[in-house]
């Protein structure tokens, strides 16, 4: 796998799947760093796969908008920690538009933080241009709350016009709720 990941690093291909069947031509995918992989995503994917009626996958973007580009050993670390029954996608796409430009008509699997940066013009200079492309390519985010600084926040405390509250689709606290989260985990651990 090692000689695959490094040729799609080296690449100009959008995305890479692991396996011959690729990616559902309409996926629920969550993305995310799994780093480490841990209960929370692993419950936050199921219920959205619940919520949407979609089978899921995980994506590994391998450019985050906060983050380092992974190099080819940290991304086969992560991939190392992934269960094994679960399919995956690594990309490029460092945002949800490119995602979705990759992926049009996918779902979004995401906690509640996530979709505050969504919408959060530091990351999107036009967001309303933004979730009119999303409109347009028929892309949805299914979120779960999460805790926020401090309290459980979810899809109901966001500001979202009317015209593009059907784009996001909730998933109750009572479906899904883990209050951990990987940040933590590492912190926990001393990393």
């Amino acid at each position: 796998m090692r000689e695959a990941v490094g040729q799609f690093l080296a690449g100009d291909a959008a995305h890479w799947v692991r396996g011959a069947d690729g990616v559902p031509v309409k996926p629920l995918l969550f993305p995310g760093s799994f780093n480490p992989f841990h209960v929370g995503h692993a419950g936050l994917l199921a219920a959205a796969e619940e919520v949407s009626e979609r089978s899921g996958w995980l994506e590994l973007a391998v450019r985050n908008a906060d983050k380092p580009a992974l190099d080819t050993d940290e991304v086969l670390a992560r991939l190392a920690s992934l269960p094994g029954a679960l399919p995956f996608v690594l990309t490029k796409a460092a945002t949800f538009l490119e995602k979705s430009e990759i992926f049009p008509g996918a779902w979004f699997a995401m906690g509640y933080d996530t979709a505050v940066r969504l919408l959060d013009a530091q990351y999107h200079a036009d967001v309303e241009g933004m979730l009119e492309r999303f409109l347009a390519l028929e892309c949805r985010f299914v979120v779960a709350g999460r805790l926020h600084k401090g309290d459980y926040s979810c899809l109901e405390h966001l500001t979202i016009a009317p015209r593009y509250r059907p784009l996001f689709l909730p998933i109750s606290e009572s479906l899904f709720r883990k209050d951990i989260s990987s940040t933590q985990l590492r912190g926990e651990a001393g990393r």
